[in-house]
């Protein structure tokens, strides 16, 4: 992980962490190493619902601008949008501004390459470089060497207009609730499932600037949950502030985790010989009743680091098509370079539609294990110690040991946010929720806020 972006991009509280000089010079040092040796490169901007999106905006335009990139505004889109949009703009890069699922006092840059996929980690490092150290000085540009800015009329329109032709099954007269997180989904969720053809029960899509996943969304799924089962409703989706990730529940209000999203997908598309190498990529948090699915079904299932920058890295390298991780973030590859909650969501529902079943009904097809995750608030200091600390490690050695084969522990440091995630699965739930608590007890002891 680097000094500046961390698994997920650059983040921080905004105007304190996250500064607009900071921004601006993280715009600045993009458009020298993005610029693929064009004069005036042609950028995207796109961000969420946050209060602090404008101020951001303002400032990475402006770095742009000065080095005489042409910056094009998107407005208020999801992520993917942004990833989709390069390539459809002939666009040299694009920059999302968003947090994700964090509360609203933080944001967040991450920025996309020509081709729409993430940055790999050299060039954040190079960017880095520019930015932290002043590796390389920035050029003073006048009179036509300064870059112009564009406002892009059609994104919204363009991005929904992609999602409809991926999905193979239109979800007519099927009556869905879908949670936008007060986030980026409340500028296409409606537009676009209606126009697939569901009769759609909109949740928390009038964001304010600072409502954005508070109490709703992904990371929140308590109000949706009870909204379809007092609603009658054949299910609900959700996603998170930049809509790049999905959750669903069932017609009960029982979640239906990443895990078992990609589960469900894994074998359709498996069934209409549409999974490349017969291969799911999940993460080394992929519960372990998702593994034994897939050895079950005769399924390949690959294991990378915590993150769909490495879900995707695995897929491009191996030629995989299908990934993603129980957090919701799901890449379909076929249509899209990044996870993408909306995509998801509609795959889903066209899938669930076309068999005419109960959601309860098709998610019986994995068993879930039982999964404790806690997570530990850490000082920036206690996140260095973290690796160092041999208490911390003897107990993490003990755990593995007692658990043996029916279970596993799983403790690290979150890329996104101040804190260590520790995470046990197994057969016992008792006996996992013990130890987790003993885990997460000691590490707030030692490194804790």
């Amino acid at each position: 992980m680097g000094r500046l972006f961390g698994t997920d991009g650059a983040r921080g509280i905004a105007n304190k962490e996250l500064t607009c000089k900071l921004a601006m010079n993280i715009g600045r040092a993009a458009a020298m190493v993005l610029a693929n040796e064009n004069k005036h490169p042609k950028i995207l901007i796109g961000k969420d619902t946050r209060l602090s999106g404008d101020m951001l905006e303002g400032a990475l335009t402006a770095g742009l601008c000065s080095i005489g990139a042409d910056v094009v505004l998107l407005g208020v889109v999801p992520t993917p949008a942004v990833a989709y949009l390069i390539k459809k703009y002939n666009a040299d890069a694009g920059i999302m501004i968003s947090a994700s699922h964090n509360p609203f006092e933080f944001n967040g840059i991450k920025i996309f390459s020509c081709d729409g996929y993430k940055l790999p980690d050299e060039l954040e490092n190079e960017i880095e470089s520019i930015v932290l150290d002043h590796s390389k000085p920035f050029p003073i540009l006048v009179n036509d060497g300064i870059g112009k800015v564009i406002k892009a009329e059609n994104a919204v329109s363009d991005y929904i207009e992609h999602i409809i032709s991926t999905v193979p099954y239109r979800l007519d007269g099927m009556n869905v609730a879908v949670d936008c997180s007060n986030g980026s989904a409340s500028t296409t969720a409606k537009e676009l499932f209606t126009k697939l053809g569901a009769n759609c029960h909109i949740l928390f899509a009038e964001p304010d600037g600072i409502n954005i996943n508070d109490k709703c969304g992904s990371t929140h799924l308590e109000n949706l949950q009870k909204y379809v089962v007092e609603n009658h409703l054949e299910m609900g989706v959700a996603f998170d502030g930049d809509a790049d990730r999905c959750l669903a529940v069932d017609e009960n209000g029982k979640v239906i985790d990443g895990d078992f999203i990609m589960a469900i997908c894994a074998i359709d598309l498996h069934s209409r010989g549409k999974l490349a190498k017969n291969t799911a990529v999940g993460t080394v948090m992929s519960n372990m009743g998702f593994g034994k699915f897939c050895e079950e079904n005769h399924l390949k299932f690959v294991s990378t680091n915590v993150g769909d920058r490495y879900v995707l890295e695995a897929m491009l390298r191996e030629g995989y098509n299908f990934g993603g991780e129980q957090s919701g973030h799901v890449i379909f590859l076929d249509y899209s370079t990044t996870g993408d909650g909306q995509l998801t969501a509609a795959q889903l529902l066209s899938l669930v539609h076309r068999r005419n079943a109960r959601m309860s009904s098709i998610a019986t097809l994995m068993t879930h294990y039982p999964q404790i995750l806690i997570n530990v608030k850490v000082t920036n200091e206690g996140k260095v110690q973290f690796y160092k600390n041999q208490d911390i490690k003897n107990k993490i050695e003990s755990v593995k040991n007692e658990l043996g084969s029916d279970g596993r522990i799983l403790v690290r440091l979150s890329g996104t946010e101040p804190l260590v995630r520790v995470m046990l699965e197994g057969l016992d739930k008792d006996k996992i929720t013990r130890l987790a608590n003993e885990t997460a007890d000691l590490i707030r002891a030692k490194i804790g806020q």
